[in-house]
């Protein structure tokens, strides 16, 4: 079965929609590629879904821990080819981590070696650098 479906809807915007569960996400290009920039460009969503994974990866270990980090945020940074071809040259994933309870050490080193080995960070290709940074509030 498929993931998801895609519609063209003119002016460089796409309708997706996620099969499963009817759920719809909007991109345009990109200002700097003759775009509107008035939602997610592909690039973006790229870039953000190696933050989504690795926070629902680590979210899932630490349920089954017993740990939460509700309310916890993933801010990410996308820096694209000065050059040609264009292309994604580096990802920047920077954590505000809320543990509940306090976590030890170890612990939060467990989460975050879980958090760059996420699926999305294991098949992005080797030339985009990733760059994570935990910073844990407690």
């Amino acid at each position: 079965m498929s993931t998801a479906k895609i519609v063209y809807k003119g002016g460089l915007n796409n309708v997706a929609t996620h099969l499963a569960s009817g759920k719809s996400i909007e991109t345009d290009a990109p200002v700097d590629n003759n775009g509107g920039g008035e939602a997610f460009s592909p690039t973006d969503l790229t870039a953000t879904s190696l933050g989504a994974c690795a926070m629902t990866v680590m979210s899932i270990a630490a349920e089954k821990a017993g740990h939460e980090f509700k309310g916890s945020e993933v801010s990410i940074t996308k820096v694209m080819s000065a050059d040609a071809p264009r292309r994604i040259v580096k990802v920047k994933v920077e954590f505000s981590l809320i543990s509940e309870p306090v976590l030890s050490a170890e612990e939060k080193e467990r989460y975050e070696r879980v958090g760059r080995t996420c699926p999305v960070a294991l098949s992005l290709h080797p030339d985009i650098e990733q760059e994570f940074i935990f910073n844990w509030q407690n």
